[in-house]
């Protein structure tokens, strides 16, 4: 199989869909790899690191697109890159189509395959291909909040850990999974004081046992939850349903309760947000204010600490990959059911339940798609 890699050109995306260690691996399987030039310079590989590695660089992103039979990438395809989709072609990413629907038409327009890392699943029951990313967004999120909340940046002016004779700042964190619990420890071990609120008690007990005595949790209600907002200098949104969008925690309204300053990140913007007044935001313009509450909502958070989360990202990819390559898509998701919960759209045809629930779209069951 012919494998491409084109250059993210998603704003302020350094990262990139292979490292050369995964090409090597490729190459080492019989497949060609060809990757756009300079893909790899944001994350610190250059076309030298992948021609050692057997890769081919191309110039182009339109003759990666042209003539690889899979385009593994990073971000979900810009609207120019789904132009160049074609039918038959298998696309390997992040797609977060839940909250996209012009995303969603143009790839059941192109014909393609689609499988999308968010919504591979693993015998557990988690996310393996979403997981690291979301170790990085959960530990870069007190990191930026902090940053936020200097009074320069329109925050609060309240320092993450305090200082002697002065108190810590109050997070609150919504979410106790893979992101809520790597906020919650950074957050912690910046000397903030943090609750985790959610509505598992079996993950809360969990939290409770392995990190008691570093942050508190709580079950999440509207009541609590309204408690904890009137009191914190910041709130981490770190709820996941997989494929679908997230829902809405934190409203407008509520603001009028909290403290001026207060800071809301947002790590389920890819999915729409959580708060009722969250945009995607940029590295380069990330934060915004509404009614005096800061708003962090970069859409690729992990994108700004692009070497170390490309490595991560490449080392859960890669085994799926070249199942994909080795077997071809449709064999290869037949072998391993939790491949197949990736699939999102194949020849014209919306395979996600959660995406098409979210955009009204009639969805076509994917282990009928794998069978015909």
């Amino acid at each position: 199989m012919k494998i491409g890699c084109p250059t993210e050109i998603k704003p302020q995306e350094f990262r990139v869909g292979m490292t050369p260690n995964a090409a090597m691996e490729a190459v080492a399987h019989g497949h060609d790899v060809i990757i756009q030039s300079g893909a790899g310079d944001g994350a610190g590989f250059t076309d030298a690191d992948y021609q050692a590695a057997g890769a081919v660089i191309i110039d182009t992103a339109e003759e990666i697109f042209a003539t690889a039979d899979m385009i593994v990438k990073v971000k979900e395809p810009q609207a120019n890159e789904r132009k160049m989709l074609r039918e038959g072609q298998l696309l390997f990413t992040y797609l977060h189509l839940a909250p996209d629907p012009a995303q969603t038409k143009d790839l059941i327009a192109s014909g393609c395959t689609a499988i999308a890392y968010e919504t591979v699943t693993d015998r557990n029951g988690g996310l393996p291909l979403l997981a690291p990313m979301s170790e990085v967004a959960g530990r870069l999120a007190p990191q930026v909040g902090a940053w936020t909340l200097q009074k320069a940046n329109g925050g609060r002016g309240v320092l993450m850990g305090g200082v002697p004779g002065v108190g810590p700042a109050k997070v609150l964190v919504i979410g106790g999974g893979v992101v809520g619990t790597h906020a919650a420890k950074i957050a912690a071990g910046m000397g903030a004081d943090v609750t985790v609120l959610d509505r598992s008690l079996p993950r809360l007990r969990y939290l409770d046992d392995v990190f008691g005595g570093t942050f508190k949790t709580g079950y999440s209600s509207s009541g609590l939850l309204a408690e904890h907002l009137a009191q914190v200098d910041m709130v981490v949104g770190a709820v996941l349903v997989p494929g679908a969008e997230a829902p809405t925690l934190v409203s407008r309204a509520q603001f009028a309760d909290m403290k001026p300053g207060a800071v809301l990140v947002d790590v389920a913007i890819d999915q729409g947000g959580c708060f009722e007044t969250s945009k995607a935001t940029t590295h380069a313009d990330p934060i915004y204010e509404v009614d005096g509450i800061m708003h962090y909502c970069v859409a690729n958070m992990p994108g700004a600490v692009a070497r170390t989360s490309t490595i991560a990202l490449g080392n859960a990819t890669m085994p799926f990959m070249l199942a994909l390559a080795d077997k071809g898509w449709k064999r290869a998701c037949a072998d391993d059911p939790h491949l197949l919960e990736g699939l999102n759209v194949h020849a014209g045809q919306l395979t996600y339940y959660a995406v098409g629930k979210a955009l009204g779209i009639d969805v076509i069951s994917p282990q009928k798609v794998v069978k015909g």
